[in-house]
């Protein structure tokens, strides 16, 4: 399955963060923790990087993703030009209060009241954007919501007499180069249900899982999981819950949101769908396929191109 959700909003969202861009001093982009660069939309590091703008690139919901992974994708953004990484969680006050220091440190000609920092927020839905925002400012201005997509608008906020806070609504882009990155980003919910088929999600999470916390999965569902694969993962939760229906077979499709739910709320354990090791293996065996993709494209056209050129010199 691949997985594409481009909204019409989210094309006015871009042409709108574009504009600001120009007026911005820090990029603030909001990563889900469990899978940072799969949660990184490209066009906000094409927007900063044409302008110039130093990014803190908070990894957020810490609490639910796996601390190792979370430090070396820490060290592996600290060690980009123009970059600060800070891992944190929304639900700790202490962690928040910190972020207007850290951008001040990106910008430090800006945060006073004739020249105040100019902050914009970015981000994919669902990484929890709004709720930062309303973590800053101490009062709901932001909508939050479990559905992707909730802030659908811009909008501008002082935070003090030093600081403009400007919220963007969730972006994601056009194409999703790689299958597996929209499967993680659907199991994490940034992608809009009508994008996705439930079943499929859960059984590529359920492979993943296999591979990496197969320890989490006996744990919570009490599995055999040697020999298992991700259909089976499905099953074993539908046979835990006793999901059926009428008839008696299992209900996958419960079974499948059931487990989704389970890793979207940490019920699992502590989770990181990728790694900076891992991220880079996907990049190259994605890099392969593209480069077998292009030749087998090539040889067609050039197979065509001569059977259409022997073609005319027949009915000449």
């Amino acid at each position: 399955m691949s997985i594409q959700w481009f909204p019409g909003h989210m094309a006015a969202a871009r042409k709108a963060a574009a504009e600001q861009m120009e007026n911005t001093d820090v990029v603030i982009e909001v990563l889900d923790a469990r899978l940072p660069e799969a949660s990184s939309n490209p066009m906000v590091e094409q927007l900063r990087k044409f302008r110039n703008k130093p990014c803190l690139k908070v990894l957020n919901k810490t609490d639910l993703a796996d601390p190792v992974a979370t430090a070396a994708w820490a060290a592996w953004y600290d060690a980009q030009d123009g970059v600060t990484a800070y891992p944190m969680t929304t639900k700790k006050p202490s962690d928040v209060a910190r972020i207007p220091e850290l951008c001040k440190q990106l910008a430090p000609h800006r945060g006073v009241p004739t020249k105040p920092l100019r902050i914009m927020i970015m981000g994919i839905p669902n990484v929890g954007k709004s709720t930062l925002m309303n973590a800053l400012l101490k009062k709901r201005v932001a909508k939050v919501g479990d559905e992707p997509a909730v802030t659908k608008a811009q909008q501008k906020i002082y935070l003090d007499k030093f600081t403009v806070l400007v919220d963007t609504p969730g972006m994601l882009w056009p194409k999703i180069a790689m299958e597996s990155d929209g499967l993680m980003l659907a199991a994490s919910h940034a992608v809009g249900t009508n994008a996705v088929i439930e079943e499929e999600v859960a059984e590529f999470l359920g492979t993943l899982l296999l591979q990496r916390y197969p320890q989490l999965l006996a744990a919570r569902y009490g599995l055999k999981t040697e020999g298992m694969d991700g259909f089976g993962v499905i099953e074993g939760v539908a046979q835990r819950r006793g999901f059926r229906v009428r008839g008696g077979d299992f209900d996958y499709e419960k079974a499948s949101h059931v487990f989704l739910q389970d890793y979207r709320q940490g019920a699992l354990g502590r989770i990181s769908l990728e790694t900076p090791v891992t991220r880079a293996e996907a990049l190259e065996t994605h890099r392969i396929e593209m480069e077998e993709k292009a030749r087998i494209a090539e040889e067609k056209a050039a197979k065509k191109a001569e059977e259409a050129a022997r073609g005319k010199r027949g009915s000449d």
